[in-house]
């Protein structure tokens, strides 16, 4: 298996040594979790953001007419230059 390895500042470390000890768990488990802990949270928010386009994109014309002062303008509108 592919291996990283990371550094720590000497607090960091301390205080990563304290939680480990605190849960009964390696270092090494408990960094590993937190990676895969925000890997798993960076997924469901790019998924959050797709089904968000999706929706907004299949509902564009109800929020245009709900909010038309949030429309893009068409070009040649608005104030002269």
């Amino acid at each position: 298996m592919p291996a990283l390895n990371v550094e720590f500042s000497d607090r960091e470390l301390e205080d990563l040594r304290q939680i480990a000890k605190e849960r009964g768990t390696s270092m090494k488990a408990l960094v590993r979790e937190a990676a895969a802990a925000d890997i798993a949270r960076h997924r469901a928010l790019q998924e959050g953001a797709e089904a968000f386009r999706q929706f907004f994109a299949s509902h564009a014309d109800e929020f245009a007419a709900a909010f038309p002062d949030d429309e893009p303008r068409a070009e040649g509108e608005g104030r002269a230059a």
